[in-house]
Order: structure tokens, then sequence, then C-alpha cells
């Protein structure tokens, strides 16, 4: 009977099965020592290749999405005006102390000889983009966050670009704008936190109008430092630069600056004690060559520690000192009918501090003013005023040498008050003198 299909899988069912070790296929020793030492080796990982996705676009500045707002209304600019008579000015610190009128002769008083005028609030703004930091890093930071509304500027513009493009250096965004911006993008022009809550809070009161380039121009200096220091990140020490270099006004002391400490305190040393001698740089320095020097300052302190200084202890955030010897005020701007600016006929120069709403100083003094320094009240014709109480000759060489300091300070506000009470009502051109003074060297 012939076999079927069916009977031979039964048939293959039915039969014993061999146990599973049985079938294993046997190995040589070799085999298995491979195989114990595969097992200890771990297993070589194959590089997977990366697939790469396109990149979203996104504004040439800035990393976060960011839709330029609509720019709203334009802040005035300022006149290139004096509200006093400079002549009358020199006069009465002449009269006040001789020497001055050598000083006249010799140094120009740059921010009320050489005017410009200023829009408070990108002059404001930039302050505060350049505090705690060189100007040239300052200029980096301001050129990034004007680029996240002008977004065609060059991202790294180098030396020729900043030279010759003098219009492009006329752009800056709104208060609106800046206003309706927020913190991240900000923040990625480079603006720590702090900054970038600081400039948004002084745009948000130029935008709503609780701040306005007349109410800045026509407000008292005590009302001046009334509204500005209700700005977030702005202190008495940053109104003081801008009420002296942009603002021009003439009776500020800004008593907590440590570099106008210093030299009030050789200016009156030098009248009451003549044999004193200031180690001054035995290089003479021109203007023109101190402003050269400012455009090739390295940026040996980038720090931001978002701290304005105001007057306090040495070494904390609250110690003022001397900035370094930079501008206040924007260039030149031609204004239309329609208070639009121009700047077609203004040459092309390498920004300097004078674009960065920063304090530019007088050149130091050279050795030669050693000479004006000394002049003694005779030879000057006059009687020096007598030091204040508890300011004596003594005292004031302890200080400068640092044996002795006042809460951190030089002198106190009442002591700088009293020193330069003779300067009033014109206090600020004396004071813009000092900081040719401030130089921390020594003396003899």
């Amino acid at each position: 009977m012939p076999t079927t299909r069916s009977a031979s899988r039964a048939a293959a069912a039915s039969a014993p099965q061999e146990p599973e070790t049985a079938r294993a296929p046997s190995k040589s020793r070799s085999a298995a020592k491979r195989k114990a030492s595969d097992a200890d080796t771990p297993p070589t990982k194959v590089p997977r290749k990366k697939t790469t996705e396109p990149t979203p676009k996104t504004t040439p500045t800035s990393a976060v999405p960011f839709e330029i707002p609509p720019s709203g209304t334009n802040t005035e600019l300022l006149p290139a005006k004096l509200t006093f008579s400079f002549e009358d000015a020199k006069k009465h610190l002449v009269a006040a102390d001789a020497r001055f009128m050598d000083v006249f002769n010799r140094l120009p008083c740059k921010p009320y000889e050489k005017l410009e005028r200023i829009e408070p609030f990108s002059t404001l703004t930039s302050s505060i983009l350049g505090q705690q930091i060189s100007w040239l890093a300052a200029r980096s930071v301001r050129h990034k966050f004007i680029r996240l509304y002008f977004p065609e500027l060059p991202e790294k513009p180098d030396d020729a670009y900043w030279a010759q493009n003098s219009e492009d250096r006329d752009k800056f965004p709104t208060p609106y704008q800046v206003s309706q911006t927020s913190i991240p993008v900000l923040r990625s022009a480079g603006l720590s936190a702090r900054k970038a809550e600081y400039v948004q809070d002084l745009a948000a009161r130029f935008a709503d109008g609780r701040l306005t380039s007349k109410k800045v121009l026509e407000a008292e200096d005590e009302e001046l430092y009334e509204m500005l220091t209700a700005v977030r990140g702005i202190g008495r020490w940053t109104v003081d630069m801008f009420a002296i270099f942009s603002l021009r006004r003439p009776d500020i002391m800004p008593s907590g600056d440590l570099g106008v400490q210093r030299g009030v305190l050789r200016w009156f040393l030098s009248l009451h004690n003549p044999d004193y001698r200031i180690d001054l740089s035995p290089k003479k320095v021109s203007q023109a060559q101190a402003e050269q020097e400012a455009q090739t300052q390295d940026e040996s302190q980038v720090t931001d520690t978002d701290t304005l200084p105001v007057f306090g202890e040495a070494g904390s955030s609250e110690a003022p000192g001397t900035p370094p010897r930079r501008t206040a005020t924007l260039p030149a701007i031609d204004v239309d009918a329609n208070n639009t600016s121009s700047s077609k006929t203004r040459p092309g120069v390498a920004p300097t501090p004078s674009m960065l709403g920063l304090p530019s100083l007088p050149p130091a003094f050279t050795p030669s003013f050693d000479q004006i320094l000394n002049h003694t009240a005779e030879e000057a014709g006059t009687l020096p005023m007598p030091l204040p109480a508890g300011l004596t000759v003594a005292e004031i060489k302890a200080r400068l040498s640092g044996k002795k300091k006042v809460k951190g300070a030089l002198a106190t506000p009442a002591e700088m008050e009293a020193l330069t009470e003779t300067w009033r009502p014109y206090r600020s051109l004396g004071v813009y003198y000092m900081w040719a003074l401030a130089e921390e060297k020594g003396a003899k």
C-alpha cells in the first residue's frame, strides 16, 4: 500500500524527540575560546550617519524669532546751545581762582565749547549699554542692538565700515520699537538680563510720554534727577554725566566720583601747599592724541556687573570711579523741518565714545601744569579760601596717598561742596578740568 503524505507526517510526529543538546552542533575548543573572548569585549559601535536638516531661517542678529515693531514716534533732538554765557562762566571761575585762566587757555572745555545736538533716548540707552565695560565693547553691543531693528547693517563691521558709513551710524530704534521688543530678543544682541530690563523700562517711559526730550531739557536739576533715577538702571552718577556732557548744565557737582574727588583735593592742596608736586605723566598729550589713544584702547575690562556707581564703600558696587576718557554726546546731526535726521553734511569719522553715550574726559595734565597749579596766592593776586573744617594739608596728603579714606572715598560730599563753593554757579566747568588731575599717580 503506498505511503501517503498524511501518513508520513503522522509518523514523524510520533517519533521520539532528541534532547536539545543532542541537536546542537559540536564546536572546537578554539571556537569556544573565541566566543568567550568576544563575550568579554564590548561590541564596537558603528557610527550612524547624521541626517542634516535644514536650519530654520531667523533674523540676522537674533536666534529668537523677531518681527521688527513699527517705528512709532521719534523723540526730538535737543538744540546745540548753552543756557548761560560761557564767557561769564570763565570770568567767574578766574575771579574765584586765577589759575583757571591758564587752564582755559591751554585746554578747551570741550562739552561747553564744542556743542552738538543730542537725542536723549538714544544717548541714555547707549549709556546703559556701556555700563561697566570698555567703550570698544560698548560699541560692539550697541551695534548688535541697533542691528535688531536694521538687519541690513553688517553683522561684523570692520575698520573700513566704521570709518566710512556715517549714514548707518545715524540709525537708532525708536522708544516704541524697543518697548515692544521682548527680553529674550534684546539679550540675543549681547545685553545682560538686567540691561535688557533697564533699556526696556527707559523705552517704555519715552514711548508713553512719562519722559520726553522737552521734559528733560526744561527740568530743573533736582527734577531731572528725580525723573531719570526713576528709570531702572540709572543712578545719580549717570544723571550727573548726562547733565554735564549732554545737557551742558553749568552747576553740576558729581561729588561721588573718585576722579573728581582726587582732582579737587590735588587742586586745593597745591594752592595751600606750594611745595606739593603731582607726578604727572612726562608725555605731552594733545587733545587729538588723547582721542586717538581712546580709539585704540584695548578691551581689558568687559565684565558687566549691571550696577551704576554711586557714593559708598570702595570695592562695592557703590564705589564710583572715573570712567575712561570718552564722550557723552552723539555726533552733530542736521535736522530738517520735519525733525528727521540727515548726515549728508557730516564727514565720515570712525565712531569714538562720542557716539556711545559715554563721558569724554579731558586729556591728563602734563608736567608743565605743575607750574600753574603751584602759583601761590600772592602770585595769583588772591587769597585762598580756608580749607573746610576737618581738612588740613596733612589730612589731604594722607587721603591722596591712600593712608586714610572716608567711607571708601577721598572726600565726603559735604567737603566737596565746601571746597568748590566759590565756583558756583559754574561748577561743571571746573569739575571738567578736575578729571585732568585724576590719574592715579603719586605726588612729591
